[in-house]
């Protein structure tokens, strides 16, 4: 890949939950000499940038999203010599290494907290988010991420702090210059170091809204939802455009994408927009809150299938409204999402290759950085668990307590459908390598059970098998690679309409791509000019009959 000022626009990048990746020392926790020995694999699927979840040093009260210290790293994933050895390694292979910066929040172990709560009057008393009790209870009426109240009372210092997410993670006080300035030095660290740039988990929620007041609580819930009134707060775009112009303007060739729950495309492109001078681009989650319960107090805890309407919209959306003006992400899972295949398309064994070979097309045609989750160029599914004891998610445990044993809003065998369709442990098993006990992952028992299909879908048959996920992704990613018709191609929507299937061109240079993706089990008819085309381009069957699209049938036309 050619490289340029902006090379990320052609790249893709290829998301590592370390964890769960590849255990070396045989303890049952991936780490990173395990990563460094996979780069290989990595490099022959094609992708060009790591985004490496969080491997500094945590209690793990959320995996590793709770940072204690963040210029060391996890002693189970081993040591910063590892790290420098994984840099240089990935560097040598032509990878870049995308960190994860967590800065919304920290850990309560963290030395800033600590120092925090001892007193109201010590350097660090104002680096987090202090109030007074109001009537005796919290400052006001904000739920949290997981669950329960967004404050915990604090008896030393006889006030609340504030923690969007779990207890363990007090939220920074970006108000306070210190703090910025702070953060600001970790990333120097990082980016002194040599890594390529960023992914900044929730930094929209970092400004947040003056005097603190109660959310909006139409539902009556317990706890207000906070997101609609907590994110893209009215000092982001500033504290945005001063780390961008006091660290990352100072580097070359870096990239940036920053998590952003709750913003609209008008939003993204502010903060993403060519000449705005804050990040590359953004995560965005209209696509995935699709489907969520019709009892908003259940938020997304649903087992329903999402329209392909709804699906067609929400994607459309931000490619039309970014064209020109920002740049998009483009993504159908991580490490806080199901598993693609499971829930947008199907993973019955009958369609799972062809469905998740639909899936890819679908979104790596479209403009916009394409990210590849550990697992999902295998095609890998859902872990379908049957008891809450199987769960490990902080989120997903603290939300069955809560809406089955505390407000008794559903019975839990329920919940646990919503668990096995929704819950982000799904994403977090162990990569499944080959049919080997323990998947190829560990010698030793994994940190968290496997997914019991792995002697069926695992790299080592992919790798044997020339029409696998994994070869149909390394030609999608080829593609990008060489085609600036993908990359800056001007997005249409076809058939806006159509509830199987998923139509849209690109146009560029003179030049068009039409691509058709059916997202359902049976043969559809559809005419939209591809028996006239030049050529096609990919397709997920070994051929073509021109105006029928099989089922979960996806093909790529020049026109």
């Amino acid at each position: 890949m050619a490289q340029s000022k902006d090379w990320w626009k052609h790249a893709v990048v290829y998301q590592v939950y370390p964890r769960s990746y590849q255990d070396s020392n045989g303890d049952g926790i991936g780490d990173l000499p395990g990563l460094t020995q996979r780069l290989p694999y990595i490099k022959k699927l094609g992708a060009d940038v790591i985004w490496l979840n969080p491997i500094y040093k945590s209690p793990d009260k959320d995996n590793g999203y709770d940072i204690a210290d963040y210029k060391s790293i996890q002693p189970a994933y081993g040591t910063m010599a590892d790290f420098d050895e994984l840099l240089a390694t990935a560097h040598k292979l032509g990878l870049k290494i995308l960190m994860d910066l967590v800065v919304n929040h920290t850990s309560d172990q963290n030395e800033w907290f600590k120092e925090s709560r001892k007193s109201r009057d010590n350097k660090y008393s104002d680096y987090y988010v202090w109030r007074d009790p109001v009537d005796g209870h919290e400052p006001n009426n904000w739920g949290s991420y997981f669950n329960g109240p967004a404050w915990t009372y604090d008896e030393n210092r006889k006030q609340y702090y504030l923690h969007l997410f779990a207890p363990g993670q007090p939220d920074l006080n970006w108000e306070n210059p210190e703090v910025r300035e702070t953060v600001f030095d970790v990333m120097r660290f990082w980016l002194d170091k040599g890594v390529n740039g960023f992914r900044m988990d929730v930094i929209n929620l970092i400004s947040k809204p003056e005097g603190l007041p109660d959310a909006p609580n139409p539902e009556h819930a317990k706890y207000a939802n906070v997101e609609p009134f907590v994110s893209d707060g009215y000092r982001l775009n500033e504290f945005l455009q001063e780390m961008n112009r006091k660290v990352l303007s100072k580097y070359d060739d870096i990239m940036t994408v920053g998590e952003m729950p709750g913003s609209t495309p008008q939003d993204a492109t502010e903060y993403t927009g060519f000449d705005t001078n804050e990040l590359n681009m953004i995560f965005q989650f209209q696509h995935v809150s699709l489907a969520g319960n019709p009892d908003k107090r259940l938020g997304k805890w649903n087992d329903q299938p999402i329209p392909l309407s709804d699906l067609k919209n929400a994607l459309s959306r931000w490619e039309v409204a970014l064209n020109g003006k920002g740049w998009n992400s483009l993504y159908w899972n991580n490490h806080d999402q199901p598993r693609a295949v499971s829930r947008f398309a199907t993973d019955d064994p009958k369609y799972r290759v062809l469905a998740a070979k639909m899936l890819g097309t679908t979104l790596h045609m479209m403009q916009g950085t394409p990210y590849v989750y550990e697992g999902e160029e295998l095609g890998m599914t859902n872990v379908h668990y049957q008891k809450l004891s199987q769960y490990e998610d902080l989120e997903s445990i603290n939300a069955y307590h809560e809406y089955v044993d505390q407000e008794k809003l559903l019975p839990g065998d329920t919940m646990l459908k919503y668990l096995s369709n929704m819950s982000r442990d799904n994403a977090r098993t162990p990569m499944q390598w080959d049919e080997s006990a323990n998947a190829g992952f560990s010698t030793a028992t994994p940190w968290f059970d496997l997914n019991p299909n792995y002697p069926e879908i695992n790299a080592k048959d992919a790798l044997a098998d020339q029409h696998s996920v994994f070869y149909y992704y390394q030609k999608l990613i080829a593609l990008r690679h060489k085609s600036d018709l993908i990359v800056y191609g001007d997005y249409e929507e076809v058939a806006v309409d159509d509830k199987d299937v998923f139509s849209y061109k690109r146009h560029y240079n003179g030049q068009t791509l039409l691509v058709m993706s059916n997202f359902s089990n049976h043969e559809v008819n559809r005419d939209y000019g591809q028996t006239k085309a030049d050529h096609l381009v990919i397709g997920n069957y070994n051929d073509d009959e021109g105006e029928t699209l099989r089922p979960y049938e996806s093909k790529v036309y020049v026109m």
